[in-house]
């Protein structure tokens, strides 16, 4: 369990030192623009995304550009998925 919150907190501190670094930030649940994003948030934020195959053509829908800046912030591991 330890080692999971250690790889929470890492992936969370990356990211907002990436949006520190970048000075924009993300809206948050309420709408605000923060800097200080949780890790959660952004998987929820994640969660509408959708591969989807129609008549034989791959997409990937619902991809916004704030999931796209955000995605802009991880590292190409984790960018692969979606791009």
């Amino acid at each position: 369990m330890s080692l999971c919150l250690l790889i929470y907190n890492l992936g969370q501190r990356e990211l907002r030192n990436c949006l520190k670094r970048v000075k924009k930030g993300i809206n948050n649940q309420v709408g605000k623009v923060t800097l200080r994003p949780t890790l959660r948030w952004i998987f929820q934020c994640f969660q509408g995304i959708h591969y989807v195959i129609l008549n034989g053509v791959k997409r990937i829908v619902n991809l916004t550009e704030e999931r796209r800046f955000i995605l802009s912030l991880l590292p190409a591991s984790c960018q692969r998925y979606y791009l």
